[in-house]
């Protein structure tokens, strides 16, 4: 699962720079985003007594410590390699997204859901419902415009993978972008039924309607931070790529000078977009040991220098081993 083959020799690496910088700026606005919708939910939450309205106030302030997280990831996965950590720190990002995921399922799902049942036994009425409107409709603008700008930096990597979008919000290596995908897709699933709750209730005169909808709203937000957290998980424990990667990987290899075939190959996320290989190669040639391993160590430094590949083994074949093709 990758976001884009590994590149060609001669590649540079700025590419992913560039991406990290991306994923900064969307992790960002959604902060800000999320923070002034906090406080309008918090506010109208206190003003109306909607259930609906306290949970979406409570799943805001849950993505809004959940972008700090996201923040913090994405500068722990660019710190440069050191002699502790030799393939870098890349897989610090799953951990402090893996805390976010775990945050957005124990406050935002676990509070909204509580909160409604709650609503359910011991039924409240909500008054004011113009201002939950006014608010429920500057929210959506704002987590819309969030929303929109993760949608922006995915659409050129999905069509740069041959992915359809959502395949690659969930394949991506990119905690960060699928964090902010997923929780503002959330939020603006979550903004549709408030309204609905918020309306019935007042059509309705009923609560009941309106705790509902903090059930739902929870519901949904315990089915992203789930499949949130599997994903983590799987990076964390050592994610392998897809073909399309795969081969990239292979042809590239096999257009190196002086390799002939390559009988085998394992590749595997190392963090965000940077990937470590190990790769079993047949030399054009019968040079004597010495000369072997300084080619073989001239290929791990040409492998090292293409975009997304964080380090690099090379080893020899045995001659009766197949050879891997594309």
């Amino acid at each position: 699962m990758t976001d884009t083959p590994a590149s060609a020799p001669g590649t540079p690496r700025v590419a992913a720079d560039v991406e990290h910088g991306e994923s900064t700026v969307t992790v960002v606005v959604a902060f800000f985003a999320n923070l002034l919708v906090a406080v309008a939910k918090t506010a109208a939450a206190m003003i109306t007594g909607s259930a609906s309205m306290v949970a979406e106030a409570v799943h805001s302030w849950a993505d809004t410590g959940n972008e700090v997280f996201l923040l913090v990831a994405d500068r722990s996965a660019r710190r440069r390699a050191d002699a502790a950590h030799p393939l870098g720190y890349g897989r610090e990002a799953y951990v402090w997204s893996m805390f976010a995921a775990l945050g957005l399922f124990a406050l935002g799902a676990g509070v909204s859901i509580t909160h409604g049942v709650q609503e359910l036994i011991d039924p409240e009425p909500a008054t004011d419902f113009g201002v939950a409107y006014a608010v429920l409709g500057v929210s959506f603008v704002l987590e819309g415009y969030s929303f929109l700008r993760s949608v922006r930096q995915a659409r050129p990597e999905a069509r740069e993978a041959e992915r359809d979008l959502v395949e690659h919000i969930v394949t991506t290596s990119d905690p960060t972008l699928r964090a902010v995908f997923a929780e503002d897709a959330a939020a603006l699933v979550g903004l549709v039924i408030a309204f609905g709750g918020v309306l019935a209730h007042q059509l309705t005169g009923s609560a009941v309607p309106d705790a509902i909808g903090s059930i739902l709203v929870g519901v949904v937000l315990a089915v992203v931070s789930v499949v949130l957290i599997r994903r983590n998980r799987d990076f964390l424990v050592g994610a392998g790529t897809d073909e399309r990667t795969r081969d990239a990987t292979l042809r590239g290899i096999l257009a190196l000078p002086g390799v002939e075939r390559v009988t085998y190959l394992r590749i595997e996320y190392v963090g965000p977009r940077s990937l470590y290989l190990v790769a079993a190669v047949d030399l054009v040639g019968d040079a004597k040991e010495s000369d072997v391993a300084r080619r073989l160590d001239a290929l791990e430094r040409d492998v090292a220098g293409w975009e997304h590949v964080a380090g690099a083994v090379f080893t020899l074949s045995t001659p009766e081993a197949p050879s891997l093709t594309v």
